[in-house]
């Protein structure tokens, strides 16, 4: 089958997804559109056995698991201690408290995971400190949305394993390869709020640098916090779990910190951490489904070799494919929500990033990084949404603001891309 009617399913999708039908049913409804009235050659049945083979998936036990080890982790009053931490290490600095926006963004990332449970936790817990003491609304509403993308990058981020069973990447790779890149989004927004608090003049939110001894101390009071993403690559590196066995083991561990050390685990936070986590299972798992049905249709039309072919007459190498992707990431972005859009395009790109030689861990950093810059982008940006919502700040105001930490993750974005080894350091050391 040829010409315009074989990307009916795409404009059907989309079109569907900006009338604010949810991905999923777009999706499906692409797909069934496709195969009953355009091509019948495939049987009905056909695609129930893949929407139901689709899930028969081992790794995909480790969504629920790390969604729930998150939650719990929330619960446990951890956060507080993690930002006493931050505040020790740059409440003295200039912008003090949105440094320590950032700081607590990097240290959230090994216990929730997720970018909007980040930003909505900062947006309650920070953003009214801020505007009291004279950040504008704007502002702290920008660097809550822009400090919330590191989240997901520190493992054990919920995108890294969904892109991983989509590439055929290894998960424990994929984790251990988000720890520098993380760290250097957090460097180059900490650099943008430190220019912009010394032209604006906000305050520190300590006196005087901590000494090491406040350091330190509180240092071991996050200890069991900061530990859990090390102990969960570790264990995997060794062989002591799968990725998928991780999950459990997090959760056990979360349970047994938040019980029995941090003693802020109580009975009544079972029933929201059982609803949170079944909420967010079965939204990514409904999307996965979905994806893979529209996935079936791609393959069917060869769609993926096209693409392929018409990206290989552009760019001849490596580097090349890299800024053409990382281009229609960006553009992508600011028209699909984040989760969509890597279940959409992962797909699609992973062959063109097999020919032209990128290894698949390094590319799963560079998309997830892009999906992020993606989500503080209008019109649909999810953490934008998130914190515009929860703070009542202006749409207008909001996207004044967030414009130079959009530049700075955008910075990030291609040292990423261009050094490879910021992301693959980590993993080549230890596997």
């Amino acid at each position: 089958m040829t010409g315009f009617i074989i990307y009916l399913p795409i404009i059907i999708a989309l079109a569907l997804y900006f009338t604010g039908i949810p991905i999923a049913y777009a999706l499906m409804t692409a797909t069934l559109t496709f195969f009953t009235f355009i091509d019948t050659t495939s049987r009905p049945y056909l695609l129930m056995q893949k929407f139901i083979t689709s899930t028969q998936s081992f790794p995909f036990l480790a969504i629920p698991f790390f969604v729930m080890a998150g939650s719990l982790m929330n619960y446990s009053g951890m956060s507080e201690k993690l930002m006493a931490f931050a505040d020790a290490l740059t409440g003295h600095m200039k912008g003090g408290l949105a440094q320590i926006n950032v700081l607590l963004s990097m240290l959230m990332g090994g216990c929730s995971g997720s970018a909007n449970a980040d930003a909505a936790m900062e947006c309650k817990m920070l953003v009214p400190e801020m505007e009291k003491r004279g950040y504008g609304k704007g502002f702290s509403a920008a660097i809550t949305a822009a400090s919330s993308c590191i989240t997901p990058i520190i493992p054990p981020g919920i995108n890294l394993i969904v892109y991983g069973l989509i590439a055929g990447a290894s998960v424990g790779k994929l984790f251990a390869a988000g720890y520098l890149p993380g760290v250097l989004m957090a460097l180059v927004l900490m650099i943008a709020v430190s220019i912009i608090a010394n032209k604006r003049d906000y305050k520190p939110s300590r006196d005087k640098r901590a000494s090491l001894g406040v350091i330190g101390k509180q240092a071991l009071e996050s200890l069991w916090a900061l530990l859990f993403p090390f102990g969960i690559i570790l264990g995997m590196r060794f062989g002591l779990f799968t990725p998928t066995e991780a999950g459990g083991v997090g959760v056990l561990y979360c349970f047994l910190v938040g019980k029995f050390i941090y003693k802020g685990l109580k009975k009544e936070h079972f029933i929201p951490v059982f609803r949170e986590t079944l909420a967010g299972t079965c939204t990514v798992m409904l999307i996965i489904v979905s994806a893979s049905l529209f996935g079936y249709y791609l393959n069917w039309e060869n769609i993926p070799n096209m693409l392929l072919a018409a990206v290989s007459g552009i760019a001849s190498n490596k580097y090349l494919v890299l800024l053409v992707l990382n281009a229609f990431l960006l553009i992508a972005g600011m028209f699909l929500e984040g989760g969509a859009a890597l279940i959409i395009l992962a797909p699609l790109m992973v062959p063109l990033v097999k020919a032209a030689g990128i290894d698949l861990v390094h590319f799963g950093i560079i998309v997830n990084v892009n999906i992020m810059i993606g989500g503080l982008t209008p019109p649909f940006g999810s953490m934008m949404f998130t914190c515009v919502a929860i703070t009542e700040c202006k749409m207008s105001e909001f996207i004044k603001e967030v414009l130079p930490f959009i530049l700075a993750l955008i910075i990030a974005l291609l040292l990423i891309t261009y050094i490879p080894q910021i992301s693959l350091l980590i993993p080549n050391l230890i596997y």
